[in-house]
């Protein structure tokens, strides 16, 4: 799971990460939050989660990402797809 802050919401940003996951070929979901960050949770193989965050920090995104937080966890195996909210 990630945290992205920056301005990140309403500049395509989630169908940007939707499409790099599916092309790692993780699951999970894209989510803008209230607070103006969008959350991020992967579940796949570590590897491919681990460039997934280096594309979020890589600088090439939609908009302009100040930061990523991340915290992992034991895949929950709840996703099917990849999906934005």
């Amino acid at each position: 799971m990630a945290w992205v802050r920056g301005r990140v919401q309403g500049v395509g940003f989630r169908w940007w990460v939707r499409s790099r996951a599916l092309e790692l070929g993780l699951t999970g979901a894209a989510t803008n939050l209230d607070d103006g960050r969008v959350e991020v949770v992967a579940e796949g193989p570590s590897e491919h989660c681990r460039q997934l965050l280096a594309l979020l920090r890589g600088g090439e995104t939609p908009g302009e990402v100040a930061g990523v937080v991340e915290r992992w966890e034991n895949s929950r195996g709840t996703f099917s797809g990849f999906t934005e909210r």
